[in-house]
This record gives C-alpha cells, sequence and structure tokens, in this order.
C-alpha cells in the first residue's frame, strides 16, 4: 500500500504545482497567487473583474491546463492497456497506428464538412466550431478510424494462428504510415488554406484549441476509461502472463480483448480529437510507472493517469515557452523525448533475446 500511496501523493502535489505554473507562464506571466485568486472567485460564481487577468487565467490558460491532464491521463491508461493487450512493451497507440487511425477518420470528417469547420483562428486557437452534436461528431469518426486501424493491424499480427511482438510492431508502423499518407491527401483537399495549415500542425498535437468547451468528452471519456480498466487490472494481470495462463483462472480472454479494443480505441478517438496525434506518451509512461510500483495493474493504472497529466502539462508549459512569439507542436517534444526511450527499450529487448 505504502509502495502505491506515497509516489500517488507525490504525483498530486507535482501536478498541482505544474497545473499552477501552466496557468502562470506565458506571453503575459501571472503570479501563483492572483491565478488561484482568479479560481476561486470563478467558482464560486463571482463575476469576472476588469482586465485581461481574468480572460487570460479563465478562458484560456485553465481550459488548456486541464486538457493537457486529461489527455496525459488518457494516453497513460491507453497505453499501459494495450502493452497488456498485445504482451508487448513497445506497444504505444501511435507506434500501432492507432492514432494514425483515429486522426485519418478526424480529418476525413473535418475536410468532408462533417465533423468540425476552422472559425477565424483556424485550428491553433479557439475559432472551432462542431457539428454532428457537437465534439461528438469529430470523437466518433476518430473513435472508427482507431478501431479500424487497431483491428487492421491485429489481424496481420496473427497471420498464420501465431502471435510474434516484433510482427505486431512492424505492421501498426506500416498501417500507421500508409493511413498517415492517405490523411496528408486528404489535408491537401480542403479548400481552405488557413484550414490546411491548422490541420497540420493539429496533427503533430496540439492544445491550443481549448475551450471548456472542449473538456466536456475527456472529462467523461477518461475516469470512466480508468474506472472500467481498473475493474479488470486483475484480468490484465493475468492477460500479460499469456492466453492460456489467463483463462486457466477464469477470464474469458475473447471478451476481455474485445473489449480492450473497444476502450482504447475509443479513448484514443476522443483525445486525438481534442488534442491530435501526440506521440510516445503512452509507450513512455507505463515504462516509468512500472519501475515504481511494478506490474500490478492495480497500481500500475491509476499511477499511469497520474504520470501522464504531469508530463503532458509540463511539456506544454515547454511548448508554449520555449521560443518567444511561436508555439511547438506537442507531439513534437513528446517525440523528442520519446524516441530515445523507444530505442532504449528496444535494445534492452534485443539485447536480452526478446
Amino acid at each position: 500500500m505504502a509502495r502505491t500511496v506515497w509516489p500517488a501523493l507525490g504525483l498530486l502535489l507535482a501536478l498541482l504545482v505544474a497545473l499552477t505554473a501552466a496557468v502562470s507562464l506565458g506571453a503575459t506571466d501571472i503570479a501563483p497567487g492572483e491565478v488561484w485568486s482568479v479560481v476561486f472567485r470563478r467558482l464560486g460564481g463571482e463575476p469576472p473583474r476588469p482586465g485581461t487577468d481574468d480572460l487570460i487565467v479563465w478562458q484560456l490558460r485553465v481550459p488548456r491546463a486541464l486538457l493537457a491532464a486529461l489527455v496525459g491521463a488518457g494516453l497513460g491508461l491507453v497505453g499501459t492497456a494495450t502493452q497488456a493487450l498485445v504482451r508487448n512493451p513497445l506497444a504505444d497507440p501511435y507506434l500501432l497506428g492507432i492514432s494514425n487511425g483515429a486522426s485519418l477518420g478526424a480529418v476525413a470528417a473535418i475536410v468532408l464538412g462533417a465533423g468540425a469547420v476552422a472559425g477565424a483562428d483556424g485550428m491553433s486557437g479557439a475559432g472551432w466550431t462542431f457539428g454532428l452534436g457537437g465534439g461528438l461528431g469529430l470523437s466518433l469518426a476518430a473513435f472508427a478510424g482507431a478501431l479500424a486501424a487497431f483491428a487492421l493491424v491485429w489481424t496481420l499480427a496473427r497471420r498464420g494462428g501465431g502471435f510474434a511482438p516484433l510482427r505486431l510492431v512492424l505492421a501498426g508502423v506500416g498501417i500507421g504510415q500508409f493511413l498517415a499518407g492517405f490523411t496528408s491527401y486528404l489535408v491537401l483537399q480542403a479548400g481552405d488554406e488557413q484550414q490546411t495549415r491548422g490541420v497540420l500542425f493539429w496533427l503533430m498535437g496540439s492544445l491550443g484549441g481549448a475551450t471548456w468547451g472542449t473538456l466536456v468528452l475527456p472529462v467523461l471519456a477518461v475516469p470512466a476509461g480508468l474506472l472500467v480498466l481498473q475493474a479488470r487490472a486483475r484480468a490484465l494481470n493475468a492477460l500479460t502472463m499469456g492466453d492460456e495462463t489467463a483463462a486457466s483462472v477464469g477470464v474469458d480472454v475473447v471478451r476481455l480483448r474485445r473489449l480492450l479494443f473497444v476502450v482504447t480505441s475509443l479513448l484514443t478517438g476522443v483525445l486525438v480529437a481534442v488534442s491530435g496525434a501526440v506521440a510516445f506518451v503512452g509507450l513512455m509512461v507505463p515504462h516509468l510507472c512500472r519501475l515504481i510500483v511494478g506490474g500490478d495493474h492495480r497500481r500500475l493504472l491509476p499511477l499511469a493517469a497520474l504520470t501522464g497529466a504531469l508530463l503532458l502539462v509540463v511539456v506544454d508549459i515547454v511548448c508554449r515557452t520555449a521560443m518567444d512569439g511561436q508555439e511547438l507542436p506537442v507531439g513534437v517534444v513528446t517525440a523528442l523525448i520519446g524516441a530515445p526511450v523507444l530505442l532504449y527499450v528496444l535494445d534492452r529487448r534485443l539485447g536480452a533475446g526478446a
């Protein structure tokens, strides 16, 4: 218990500090005391005060910081569940092509006019209005793309009746690149040049379009995903030991695998719809958490959510403040961090003959 509680409390405290810094830092720095003063006033129902601090804190930075935390938590959960599902520590929604499938579904909805239309600020700002029942339409399109991509990769990896983890990763990379190429083609068909630039920036991972309305679906999906996965933590532990072992202890492997397909694809679709494809978070977070609490998913899942939230909030701060007058895509920074982690894990696996 102590092995789990103390790291979780430490991560919660660090996340609170990171969220405060995310709201405080930017083109106009705002003192942390003023940040919390604005937040408490707004939560208490007070009207906004004159000046720009209320607008910057409540309308711009708080939604973005919360969205970063939700997306990071969701990616940590998806990465942990995917690695258990395929029994491969190299598994990640981005590497397996799931994120690319979700991106293709979302971009198809955007370009074809069924999901979202850019407003005056393009995709990088708050000028997005959603059709098909709000962000739900875009998320459903992304979910359909993610589920189709995951099913295709899984089918290719299972050809011949066997299951090779390396074949799974290679199939994921190949399918992912094919889908990315098709997505790029769709983007180039967009008639609006500003929309094209906005979509391309969003595809690299962007939290710039965060509003209070954007938070609705992630607020519902991420905690629900955590509850569903946490309820099946023991079954996930058994699944990592192999299908036969899991079946011998009473786990319905086929039913569990179908559930994991749907949950991971749904979470990926929702997250991609609000932030674009953010790479490698789902790969790094489970490895970091296993070093702290081991491989028991009862402890691993909540810690992965907290670690992912903290990681992406910190990354977003770097993206907004690293360059004067220019914002870096979130996916660029996570790739710069995650690619060396992937190479390290791959080197260890190959060195161990895995």
